[in-house]
């Protein structure tokens, strides 16, 4: 009996992992038409410092250029000011908090 709850919670986590990873497409998707819409180039460098701003829990820039370091080591300190500020300027995160809010879909 217990080996089948633990499947089911295995399941659960599983399903869940499934859902935040759809979520985060979503609101990638969405970033992205946003910023085409402002006549921005969507960039190898640009998709690595959405995908770690959207998964990542990060305070501060330089945390994000950190990890976007270990992605990609061409990725420069301004480019991430850039971004973040470009991302901001479109309404799609508030530099307070880093937390990216895309039309109705939160991030948590």
């Amino acid at each position: 009996m217990q080996d089948k709850t633990l499947s089911s919670k295995e399941r659960t986590a599983e399903q869940e992992s499934e859902i935040c990873y759809e979520r985060t497409q979503m609101q990638k998707e969405m970033i992205i038409k946003k910023l085409r819409e402002n006549g921005c180039r969507i960039t190898k460098q640009r998709e690595i410092l959405l995908d770690i701003i959207l998964q990542e829990d990060c305070a501060c820039c330089k945390e994000i250029y950190y990890k976007a370091l270990e992605k990609d080591g061409g990725i420069g300190s301004a480019t991430v000011y850039r971004m973040i500020n470009t991302l901001e300027d479109i309404g799609v995160l508030s530099r307070r908090k880093y937390r990216v809010c895309c039309e109705g879909i939160p991030k948590y």
